[in-house]
């Protein structure tokens, strides 16, 4: 059948200006390929002239010969948008360009693609405003610029996007309250704002979506009430608003939400009671409302939501007891209710949650034992009952859970023996009975916890021998804390190479014999603790060898003998705390140790935040040491990288302090005292400018106390008494602030605090009396008539006032101006000081 040429005619024309609206279509994208940083490297190398865009171009689809569809997610594509061809793409519908290396601002031109239904930005580096011109995009249904650098407000332009259905702007540097225009749009089925910096209340208006099934704000610093509108949003499925500055109650309404499978409000300031109408929400699988101020009781509706999955109700003010309706919570996977003001029993009925993985109860005032109920959770992985009031035996029935990880059981009253079935739990990494009442002997069938990582007993009344085995352990145990117990007998000598071991506390017990040597095999070792025994041996000097060694303590032993000179090695150089007081060290105070001490010589200037020793990441444990500091004793229950101390007290140590201890600036306590220390105290220790306590006290130190230790300005304990100092006690700074007991037992000594005067040296008094000389008590008489005369001047006139201060001078000599002078710059000076001291208080 022959074509009709006129019908020819306007097939060719259509195919002729298809043909030319994709070349020029091509040309445009090109140019903007040609912008990229990476145009060869990237997955679109099959943009190029000689192929055909719609049927050749990698993420290029066409819709009658025009470009419709883009889409290049995870191309590689380095590069911007500023030479987007917005302009020559106006039938373009879909845009994905997510996952790349795009950065700039979304140039205004966006408004040129008005038949846009879908973009995708996420994932990228791209800053700046949102661009109003977006809301003209009227076809719209899907943004996601999710994942980016945008900053400013959100336009209030897009409430003109009435098709708008999805609407994802998380994890980006926006600002400013959410618009309440967002309430117009009510097509919307997700909107999602959360991790930016938007503050202000959440609008009321946002209860008119009555669509959206998804709401996240998360993450940001939005203020004031939950509005109870939100209970109108009988669609929505998820809600977070969690990590935010919301206050007052829960709102009842929330209870309407019956179509709620996550409601997640943690970490906000909200307050008041949980309300027992969320027990309506039956289809709810996540319920966090973690870190707030609630108070009042669980209500037992709660155990209603058979459904739910995850329940976090930690970090509150709940009191009350546990309900025994949560047992009913068959699909309960997380059970955290820690810290709390919970009182009462555990209920046996938890153990009838099968399901459940983890179990947070600790941190509250629970009493009673442990259920044998829980023996029935077959899936418990780890199990936190810390710090409360449980009492009696450790149930046999723990033995029942085969999965068992992670075992939190200190800071209780449990007695009795630690179960010998824990044996079968193969797969147990960490066990924590601390602080309790746990007697008998430590089975040796915990050396067959072969995934065993870390074992603190510490604080029992645990007593016989460390099991031998406990050395063989070392391929996977890091952590071993056993302190302050009745443990006697020696250690273990099986310490064996490749050992793991990160860390082991043993001090205050009544071990004995000398200090293994095969614990030269634990390289990893970082804290070692033997302090408060009866060890006999002298110092280990193969103790270097431990490259990894930040804390030594083996004070109040029966160490004795000198400290060999050390190897020319780079050992001891990450030692931050070592203390070898009260045992019976002899000889001179070992240079060559302290020339090693490489961590105490030198200062973090770049610390921000404070860090701690021990494992990155590690949570189920935190290194602790007891140290002497200020005159007093401390048990640091976290130590600081940044508290680094040297207790070489209560021995036998001869000679001369060491001046290299200046070198030594990292120090924050240094306590020499009880020894038999001669010769002069070093100015060098100037030098320790971060030093807070000093004690160099019981010795037989001679000489002056240099007036350099003035610049000490952290300083607040000094301890230098009976030793043979004399001479005048320097002033200024600290200095001002220590007491007579300080330097008493030194006869040789003058000046503030221990007498009245020393040379030209004023000495303040007591009981804020002013300054006064005991030869020249008229000087006080002579200040008064000074100010009556200086009054005189200033209400009959400068030149009488003048006059009668010349009269007076010219009577007597000048050392009365003087002492004037100075007696009025002391009294500036001490209420300077007790101006400081009251603000700093």
């Amino acid at each position: 059948m022959m074509v009709p040429k006129i019908v020819q005619f306007l097939i060719l024309l259509y195919l002729f200006s298809v043909t030319f609206a994709s070349k020029e279509e091509e040309i445009a994208l090109l140019k903007w390929k040609a912008t990229f940083k990476n145009k060869t490297n990237s997955l679109l190398a099959s943009w190029t002239q000689s192929s055909n865009a719609c049927r050749d171009w990698y993420g290029v689809i066409c819709l009658n010969g025009r470009v419709s569809k883009l889409d290049i997610q995870g191309a590689r594509v380095i590069g911007t948008l500023y030479d987007f061809p917005f302009s020559t793409l106006p039938f373009l519908e879909y845009v994905d360009l997510s996952v790349n290396n795009l950065s700039g601002t979304i140039p205004p031109e966006i408004s040129n693609l008005t038949n846009l239904v879908y973009i995708d930005l996420h994932t990228n580096l791209i800053s700046g405003t949102i661009p109003s011109q977006i809301g003209s995009l009227a076809k719209l249904q899907n943004i996601y610029i999710y994942d980016n650098l945008l900053n400013g407000s959100i336009p209030t332009s897009l409430s003109n996007l009435t098709n708008l259905s999805i609407l994802s702007l998380y994890q980006n540097n926006l600002s400013g309250s959410i618009p309440i225009e967002i309430g117009y749009l009510r097509s919307l089925t997700s909107l999602d704002l959360g991790t930016n910096s938007l503050n202000g209340s959440i609008p009321t208006s946002l209860g008119n979506l009555t669509n959206l099934s998804s709401l996240f704000l998360n993450g940001n610093h939005l203020s004031g009430f939950i509005p109870a509108l939100l209970g109108n949003l009988t669609s929505l499925s998820i809600l977070y608003l969690q990590e935010n500055n919301l206050s007052g109650s829960i709102p009842e309404e929330i209870g309407c939400l019956r179509s709620l499978s996550q409601l997640v409000l943690a970490k906000n300031s909200l307050s008041g009671v949980i309300p027992a109408s969320l027990g309506n929400l039956t289809s709810l699988s996540v319920l966090y409302l973690y870190q707030n101020n609630l108070s009042g009781s669980i209500p037992e509706e709660i155990g209603y939501l058979r459904t739910l999955s995850y329940l976090d109700f930690s970090t509150n003010f709940l009191s009350g007891s546990i309900p025994t309706s949560l047992g009913n919570l068959n699909e309960l996977y997380l059970l955290s209710l820690f810290a709390n003001n919970l009182s009462g029993s555990i209920p046996s009925e938890l153990g009838n949650i099968g399901r459940l993985v983890t179990m947070y109860l600790n941190i509250n005032q629970l009493i009673g034992s442990i259920p044998d109920s829980l023996g029935k959770l077959r899936n418990l992985q780890w199990m936190y009952l810390h710090n409360n009031n449980l009492t009696k035996k450790i149930p046999s029935s723990f033995c029942n859970l085969m999965k068992l990880e992670v075992v939190y059981l200190g800071r209780n009253n449990l007695r009795g023996e630690i179960p010998q079935c824990l044996v079968n739990i193969s797969g147990l990494e960490v066990l924590k009975i601390e602080d309790n009442n746990l007697g008998e002997d430590i089975p040796s069938s915990i050396c067959n916890l072969t995934s065993l990582r870390i074992l603190d007993l510490g604080r029992n009344n645990l007593k016989g021998e460390i099991p031998q085995c406990f050395g063989n352990m070392g391929g996977h145990l890091e952590v071993l804390d056993i302190h302050q117990n009745n443990l006697y007998g020696t250690l273990p000598e099986t310490f064996s190479n490749g050992s793991v071991l990160r860390s082991l506390d043993l001090h205050d017990n009544e071990l004995e014999g000398k200090i293994p040597r095969s614990l030269a095999n634990c390289k990893n070792l970082e804290i070692l603790d033997l302090g408060d025994n009866n060890f006999n041996d002298t110092f280990p000097i193969w103790f270097e060898t431990l490259p990894n060694l930040k804390v030594l303590s083996l004070r109040s032993n029966k160490l004795h003998g000198p400290i060999r000179a050390l190897s020319n090695g780079n050992m001891f150089y990450g030692l931050r705390i070592i203390d070898l007081s009260y045992n019976a060290f002899t000889g001179n105070l070992s240079t060559s140790l302290f020339q090693k001490l490489k961590a105490m010589r030198t200062i973090d200037q770049t610390a921000k935040v404070p860090t701690y020793l021990g494992k990155s990441g590690e949570r189920d444990y935190n290194d602790s040491v007891t140290v002497s500091t200020k005159g007093m004793e401390y048990e640091l229950d976290r130590i600081s990288t940044l508290f680094k101390t040297i207790d070489l007290s209560s021995n036998k140590f001869e000679g001369h302090i060491p001046s290299s201890l200046g070198d030594l600036i990292a120090l924050r306590v240094l306590n020499l005292s009880h020894n038999r220390l001669q010769g002069n105290i070093p100015s060098s220790l100037e030098s320790l400018s971060l030093v807070e306590s000093l004690d160099l006290s019981f010795n037989q130190l001679s000489g002056e106390i240099p007036q350099q230790l003035v610049a000490l300005t952290f300083l607040s304990f000094l301890n230098l008494s009976h030793n043979h100092l004399q001479g005048c006690i320097p002033q200024g700074h600290q200095f001002g602030t220590f007491q007579n007991n300080s330097y008493e037992g030194n006869d040789g000594l003058q000046g503030f605090p221990v007498s009245k005067g020393c040379g030209n040296n004023l000495t303040p008094e007591t009981n804020n009396r002013d300054y006064e000389s005991d030869d020249e008590e008229s000087d006080s008489e002579f200040i008064n008539d000074f100010w009556k005369a200086a009054l005189m001047g200033y209400g009959s006139g400068l030149c009488i006032g003048v006059s009668i201060i010349y009269i007076m001078i010219s009577t007597g000599n000048l050392k009365w101006v003087a002492r004037i002078i100075e007696g009025l710059e002391y009294k500036i000076i001490m209420r300077q000081r007790k101006r400081q001291q009251s603000q700093r208080h």
